[in-house]
């Protein structure tokens, strides 16, 4: 081994001038990295501790010279090259968490400060030289008389990066400061990737050591840095001043940063709040995080801190931002190339999910006004454009679970009856009409044009739609056809019998036809025609066969229908103009497995609402801890409810094989159980009173066109005929560790394949996910 004090040695890993990052990862190669952790671990301990000191050094005095920006840099580098092969072997994982004894730069006055960590050192020194004037930030003072104790003494939160939460002033861009920036964060980013290298498990409590403390009261810039890494995303325009094709006249030193920012952020957000009882997360409580006493709710200062934004303005700078940057994609689309094309629109959604999750305020802020609607159109663009790809299984996840928080409050359901003019172009029908259409008519392509492993979001799907039906004034013919349609698909007997729970999607259908006919029957007489055109289906499930033979028989019928749910007599009609079709993922592209997902059942919990529009929750026994030691899954026949399996090299079965999993086999019981529990009562009552109705126009006046009929139902009125409306019920989204766990594998899966540039990950031996070629 190479001795400590061969300064000569070790100082020209850092000291050449003119590298970059991608540098470094061509001159140390995998192999040996390797091969020194094996053979010689005391050269690759003292490269780390040296290379760990030298950051020290550089944040103690405030990196003045060009020399030491350079060296500071390299080690950064360095660093971020060595540090995933450390994290891949369990036996140095311990390492940065020891101290390294007698390693002080002599002077036995700093014994205490040697006994930190080599890990704790190497965060307080990143955050130091994150504000670092002159460095990574402007230097406030004119005279260059500078001391070195002054980087102590500067108040970091007068150099927040960008103006907006908490700040007002916007400093001078400067090119250099922001490629240093996102060295550092890249560096970070890699400290806190352990995470990757530790197999998923039901315990999603388990805290990352590094964002633990990072995050910490020990860190003394977790606000600014917290408010700069938010500010900077959300202040971020990749359109440049408004110009058109700006981005091609100069080079954009502020998306790189932006990404590393969005990244770094969802990492330190990644917090299970369903294991935390805090009133913090509300934003509810009082007192400051410089408080004496313990900071109430989560230990981790950026959760906190995010649990409390609160100003309006606040709130309309990070929702404006969010959804600039979501809508960019799509900008797209009508002026090609006009605008950057940003790819980080996974890490804007996770992030866009933390702030809904995490800042009630926040959830009810986004839905006062029809702002949600710009992050609505967004995530349905998204979803329908991913929906052949196996590759963004992930994306169509979250944007689902998006919907589904979003669809658990009244105002969501209200807000979709405003018309939809903008035009995106996308590969749905063309219709007119309200944001209500248009997600029930993306939610359909979903279903009868996306691939297989989306199946478990079926559930998801119709749960929203079943949220925010009994708010939606006035359908659209075309989305009435569709939701039809889908009932019809559904309805059929093999696929009721094929599987334990297919009969949940033709309740969950019955239930947006009653809520719309009960709440909505006056604006809505578009649905009412299609459900009188369609009404053999409904006399068709009223009339289901139970006994064993026909059972046996529908399923025979299932042999000769491979696909789930067919595309025919569903008039699609022309897409939109100037939209592509959904493509799958080309051969070869990389993807990361996902853990599953927990059930319906396990995500949301029921709410009644009440007269005066409040909710109250139906299922005090539902908040029952899980089993230790398995994630939830729907049911009960052990096939996981995620399209990922949790075994994700297990062959994944097409839905209508479920059975074959399991011993399952539909029985007469089984089918009369539910059967019986049908809610068909509104239905038939409707169609009892207006078919014969509408039979009589058609035949007194010899019709065949049907806005005549759509004339008369528009001002007929049911009130008096129909049962007594049933209370409206809302499945509410509620946080579990389950979900915590997805969020955790998703995340790191998006990061892992993002960062390819230098690839920082690329073929060490991750474990919390697969990397699968589709």
């Amino acid at each position: 081994p190479v001795e400590a004090t061969d300064d000569a040695f070790w100082d020209q890993f850092w000291a050449d001038t003119a590298t970059s990052v991608q540098d470094v990862f061509a001159l140390v190669p995998a192999a040996e990295i390797r091969a020194v952790r094996e053979e010689s671990p005391s050269n690759l301990a003292t490269l780390c501790y040296k290379a760990v000191e030298k950051l020290v050094q550089g944040a103690e005095s405030g990196c003045h010279t060009e020399k030491e920006r350079q060296i500071v840099l390299n080690c950064c580098r360095l660093l971020t090259r060595i540090l995933p092969y450390i994290f891949e072997d369990p036996d140095w994982r311990g390492f940065f968490w020891s101290t390294v004894p007698g390693a002080g730069r002599g002077g036995g006055d700093e014994e205490d400060e040697n006994a930190r960590p080599l890990a704790e050192s190497l965060l307080l020194a990143v955050a130091d030289l994150l504000f670092c004037p002159d460095f990574t930030v402007q230097s406030h003072r004119r005279s260059t008389v500078d001391t070195a104790e002054d980087i102590h003494s500067i108040d970091s939160c007068e150099y927040i990066w960008e103006a907006g939460v908490g700040f007002a002033h916007s400093p001078q861009p400067n090119y250099i400061h922001d490629l240093n920036r996102t060295e550092l964060l890249k560096l970070l980013l890699t400290c806190f990737s352990e995470a990757m290298y530790l197999p998923p498990s039901s315990d999603s409590s388990s805290t990352n050591p590094w964002v633990q403390f990072f995050c910490s009261t020990e860190n003394r810039h977790a606000l600014p840095l917290f408010t700069s890494l938010l500010n900077v995303v959300c202040a971020y325009d990749p359109v440049g001043y408004g110009i058109p094709y700006n981005h091609l006249l100069f080079s954009d030193y502020r998306e790189p940063l932006v990404e590393e920012a969005a990244q770094v952020l969802i990492v330190t957000l990644d917090y299970d709040n369903s294991t935390s009882s805090s009133p913090t997360v509300d934003g509810t409580t009082t007192g400051t995080a410089m408080d004496d006493v313990d900071p109430p709710g989560p230990d981790n200062l950026f959760v906190n801190y995010l649990s409390r934004i609160h100003r309006e303005e606040d709130f309309q700078f990070i929702l404006k931002g969010v959804a600039r940057l979501l809508s960019n994609p799509l900008v797209q689309t009508y002026l090609p190339n006009s605008a950057k094309k940003i790819q980080f629109h996974q890490e804007l959604l996770v992030l866009f999910w933390k702030l809904c999750d995490f800042n009630k305020k926040f959830l009810f802020f986004v839905l006062k006004s029809s702002d949600v609607l710009d992050i609505l159109v967004p995530i349905l663009y998204f979803l329908n454009d991913a929906r052949a790809d196996q590759s963004r299984v992930g994306l169509m996840h979250i944007g689902v679970f998006i919907l589904l928080l979003l669809s658990g409050e009244r105002n969501f359901g209200v807000r979709l009856n405003k018309p939809y003019s903008v035009r995106v172009p996308m590969d749905i029908p063309v219709f007119t009409g309200t944001h209500a259409d248009l997600l029930i008519i993306v939610f359909h392509k979903i279903i009868t044009s996306g691939h297989q492993r989306l199946q478990p979001l079926f559930d998801c799907l119709l749960t929203i739609v079943v949220n925010v039906s009994p708010y939606l004034k006035s359908l659209s013919m075309v989305a009435a056809n569709k939701l039809l349609h889908l009932l019809e698909a559904f309805s059929t007997t093999w696929f009721l019998f094929s599987a334990v729970q297919n009969h949940h999607l033709v309740f969950f259908l019955l239930e947006v036809f009653n809520n719309i006919i009960q709440y909505q029957f006056d604006g809505n007489s578009n649905l009412v025609y299609a459900v009188i055109r369609k009404r053999n289906v409904f006399h068709q499930l009223a009339n289901l066969p139970t006994d064993s033979q026909s059972i046996q028989k529908g399923l025979q019928r299932k042999k000769k229908t491979p696909e789930p749910i067919s595309r025919t007599n569903s008039q699609d009609g022309v897409s939109m103009e100037g939209s592509r079709p959904a493509a799958p993922a080309e051969p070869g592209t990389l993807k990361t497995s996902l853990v599953a997902t927990p059930g319906i059942d396990k995500l949301t919990e029921k709410s009644q609402v009440s007269e005066d529009g409040t909710m109250r929750s139906l299922e005090p026994e539902s908040s029952q801890p899980l089993p230790e030691g398995n994630l939830p899954s729907a049911v009960s026949d052990g096939e996981p409810w995620s399209g990922e399996a949790s075994h994700p090299r297990r062959d994944r079965r097409r839905l209508s094989s479920a059975s074959s999993s399991g011993q399952w086999t539909p029985t007469p019981d089984w089918v009369m159980s539910w059967k019986s529990k049908l809610p068909l009562q509104t239905i038939m009552r409707l169609l009892q009173v207006l078919v014969p109705q509408v039979e009589k126009i058609c035949i007194d006046k010899g019709l065949t066109d049907e806005s005549e009929i759509l004339k008369f139902l528009q001002h007929g009125t049911l009130v008096g005929l129909l049962p007594v409306p049933h209370p409206i019920l809302i499945r509410k989204y509620q946080a579990n560790s389950g979900t915590a766990m997805w969020f955790r594998t998703y995340m790191w899966g998006v990061i892992y394949l993002r960062n390819v540039d230098p690839p920082i990950w690329y073929d060490t031996d991750v474990k919390l996910f697969e990397i699968q070629r589709v």
